[in-house]
């Protein structure tokens, strides 16, 4: 089976009406041309700041993710909402949360990030997630007509043993939908996303933000797709925009079974 995956970059605000009509017309764009899987970025519907995060977050049934599965089921493709920051009633942090849909509009898989990014770079960058947001628990897959799909957001990607764990549970496309840093972003962005791919012999999508966001510092972009020999088969160039690629799943195949390092892995 082959088809075609979609990931979106975005500039993202605190303005969540622009957001979501920006990303209404990159999906149709994606599915226009042909994509039967769309993945969108990280808190792809709201940035902002943190004082505003609480009134910004929505619970799973709220008119973000309403949105996207009525999108879903009209243009008939699986769609990753790549991460909304989600209401915890009683709490007062919040989930970053991704969320997959399928080509009905059903709601299919629901991670909450893991691993929360916190990272002083004096004179450059400070981000403390843990401060506004809770860490999720689980691991999530969603088995999918199109594959098994393993779901992830961002800093997670630095936590190899997350990816093993996707896929001995069957993912082979994993999704990454990202916010990096540029410092962190321009040293080694592509050498982990081509990392998760080969040694985990799957495809990766990568939907990522771009450009200087409402924190004032600046989002690396370079959203990618990389097949499962670690090749980037499209990536974004310093704009907003659809990237397009296809998924082959007998090369997915193929390539585990000519090199067969899962099957040979010791430490399960």
């Amino acid at each position: 089976m082959t088809y075609l995956a979609a990931v979106i970059q975005m500039t993202s605000t605190s303005d969540k009406e622009a957001n979501l009509e920006k990303a209404e017309r990159m999906i149709r764009l994606a599915a226009a041309r042909g994509a039967r899987l769309v993945g969108l970025p990280e808190t792809f519907n709201w940035r902002g700041k943190r004082t505003e995060e609480a009134a910004a977050a929505e619970s799973l049934d709220g008119d973000t993710l309403t949105a996207m599965a009525r999108l879903a089921r009209e243009l008939e493709i699986h769609l990753l909402a790549g991460s909304i920051t989600e209401h915890v009633p009683g709490a007062n942090r919040r989930y970053n949360t991704s969320v997959l849909f399928a080509a009905d509009g059903a709601r299919l898989a629901v991670y909450r990030k893991i691993h929360l990014f916190d990272i002083d770079l004096p004179g450059r960058v400070t981000v403390k997630e843990s401060e506004a947001k809770l860490p999720g628990s689980e691991v999530v897959t969603a088995t999918t007509e199109l594959g098994t799909v393993g779901l992830s957001v961002c800093y997670d990607v630095r936590f190899p043993e997350l990816y093993r764990r996707l896929v001995y549970a069957g993912a082979a496309i994993i999704t990454i939908p990202s916010a990096f840093t540029f410092p962190t972003g321009e040293a080694h962005w592509e050498v982990l996303m081509r990392a998760r791919a080969i040694e985990n012999q799957c495809y990766v999508l990568a939907p990522a933000q771009f450009g200087t966001n409402v924190h004032g510092f600046a989002d690396y972009g370079n959203s990618m797709i990389v097949d499962p020999w670690g090749r980037v088969l499209a990536r974004a160039a310093d704009q907003e925009g659809v990237l397009v690629a296809p998924i082959d799943m007998e090369y997915l195949e193929r390539v585990r079974r000519e090199l067969p390092s899962l099957a040979h892995a010791r430490l399960r």
